[in-house]
């Protein structure tokens, strides 16, 4: 049976995971090279960027061409989740998504404040300045902004998020529509979501705020206004007009043990019309169905995620 990482509902969660050691804090990052003023146009790269206030965020990139690939992780989960691979037959093995994509253009990921690390034992990343509290997606898409504008990476971007990672690049998109080049949403989660929970949402939403590792009381956990993100994105600007691609799982999440059931649900009703109503985003956007795959398709689906993207990216490169 092919090992599922944990994970909290609709969101890249990592849950049910062994106790962990105190995570460091800002000391952690005392005696940290310092931060380039750009990253390299090819070859690989990994190392802090500033981004203002005394903040810094882990970057690292591989491969050369445009456009660049960014990819976005889901809530809670740091960049590890493109960097490996849980396949079965018929599915091969193949690159991670990371070293995938970088075959035939620049791609870069980044580690956000207090997301997870996938190591021995799992832990909160030290490699990005902590920062303390709720978080609103706005802050994070500036995040972003900010990030890709410090390194000196060339615009426009082709954007790739996986589950709350597909808010974030939307926001994004809605704001800089002239540094959007393509997006492709890997079982993202959508704005209508809220209203397909009615009554229960807000015991939805608050199992998003606390899933249940041993993390959750920790002041740098990433936690985030997922109220205010719904509204900020339904109040943005339309998505500009790009190539697009939506890819969806057809599994169940991979919910940890007494997750309650009337939430799980709910959640696998209301979800495959989320990803039809990311599919509708665009013209002609194709919506590609990992069948097998739970919600980390990026993980157990590798060679679909890359070829969509491949996809996304070769549809920029013919545009005239």
């Amino acid at each position: 049976m092919r090992h599922r990482i944990p994970l909290l509902p609709a969101v890249a969660a990592a849950v049910a995971l062994a106790a962990v050691a105190g995570c460091g804090g800002p000391s952690a990052l005392r005696g940290s090279p310092p931060a380039p003023s750009s990253v390299p146009a090819t070859g690989d790269f990994s190392g802090q960027v500033e981004v203002g206030g005394g903040r810094k965020l882990h970057l690292s990139c591989k491969g050369s061409g445009s456009p660049l690939v960014l990819l976005e992780s889901g809530l809670h989960d740091s960049s590890d989740t493109w960097t490996f691979t849980d396949t079965r037959p018929p599915v091969p093995k193949s690159p991670a998504v990371f070293p995938g994509v970088a075959a035939f253009t620049r791609v870069c990921v980044y580690d956000r404040p207090g997301t997870v690390r996938y190591t021995d034992p799992p832990a909160l990343t030290t490699r990005s300045t902590p920062v303390d509290g709720t978080r609103s997606l706005t802050a994070m898409a500036d995040d972003l902004d900010k990030l890709l504008t410090s390194a000196r990476l060339p615009g426009p971007y082709v954007l790739v998020g996986h589950s709350f990672g597909g808010m974030i690049t939307r926001l994004y998109a809605q704001q800089h529509p002239g540094k959007t080049a393509g997006l492709v949403f890997v079982d993202a989660f959508g704005t209508d979501i809220r209203a397909l929970f009615g009554a229960r949402w807000a015991a939805y939403r608050k199992l998003l705020d606390r899933p249940g590792t041993p993390f959750d009381a920790q002041p740098a956990f990433e936690r985030v206004d997922i109220d205010g993100s719904i509204d900020s994105v339904t109040a943005a600007h339309p998505l500009p007009a790009v190539p697009m691609a939506v890819l969806s799982k057809t599994e169940p999440f991979a919910a940890p043990p007494g997750s309650p059931k009337e939430l799980l649900d709910t959640l696998e009703r209301a979800w495959p019309q989320v990803q039809q109503k990311l599919v509708e985003l665009g013209s002609q956007t194709p919506h590609f169905l990992a069948t097998g795959s739970d919600h980390y398709v990026q993980v157990h689906d590798p060679d679909l995620t890359i070829s969509a993207v491949r996809l996304v990216v070769g549809r920029v490169r013919a545009e005239p």
